[in-house]
């Protein structure tokens, strides 16, 4: 039936490259980048998260602080928690290169609704902490999008979250390096050293940005 299903024209190459642009201002310059770090720390952590449920573990509590750091405690030993722990600074690039695949298949604002999904499972886990005011404001923000702007906002929107989510994930990777503290607990593990796994999430961040960013650019 005509008007069941709301059509959402992917934007041009040259609308993609100017969104992404200016998030990547937004990710280079501290001021900018300061409030929208958050976010990037929701996903991160709930990468953590999705995976410890998927794969039939515990997550006891997640944790997110005033500074954009966060935590995400979990039972479990072995391969799982390994790959859990791994899968953090891999999360937000992860969740950016599915989101650019979904845009280029033409349905952008599917983005959107997927991102306030991620953000719910976080808020459900999460424990006392700045986490319980920064997690339902971002979801207000996203809803708000969704149901009071038109389509056209809601499609820029979807681009800029996920050229956020893959720049985001590449300046972590560069940023925290050999001193995450996940590389710490990793080196625990599994006693491979720091570098081993620095070096992991910025190949896969760095891939994920080249691969994303050609599904935005050029569909």
């Amino acid at each position: 039936m005509e008007g069941m299903h709301a059509v959402h024209p992917s934007l041009s190459s040259g609308e993609s490259i100017v969104i992404g642009l200016i998030v990547a201002a937004v990710v280079m310059i501290p001021l900018l980048w300061a409030p929208v770090e958050h976010f990037s720390t929701m996903t991160h952590e709930g990468a953590h998260a999705l995976l410890a449920v998927l794969l039939g573990l515990t997550v006891t509590e997640v944790v997110l602080d005033r500074h954009a750091g966060g935590k995400t405690s979990i039972v479990g030993e072995g391969l799982k928690a390994v790959l859990v722990l791994l899968i953090g600074y891999l999360g937000p690039s992860l969740f950016g290169l599915g989101a650019a695949k979904i845009i280029s298949l033409g349905d952008p604002v599917t983005v959107l609704w997927l991102v306030v999904l991620l953000l719910v499972l976080v808020l459900f886990l999460l424990a006392r902490s700045f986490g319980m005011f920064s997690v339902p404001i971002a979801i207000a923000l996203f809803y708000l999008i969704l149901r009071y702007t038109h389509a056209g906002t809601e499609v820029v929107a979807a681009y800029a979250v996920t050229w956020l989510l893959l720049l985001s994930g590449v300046r972590h990777a560069i940023g925290h390096g050999i001193r995450a503290t996940d590389a710490d607990v990793l080196r625990k593990r599994t006693h491979l050293p720091r570098r081993l796994w620095a070096l992991l999430w910025l190949a896969g961040t760095t891939a994920a940005l080249i691969v994303g960013g050609q599904l935005l650019v050029l569909g």
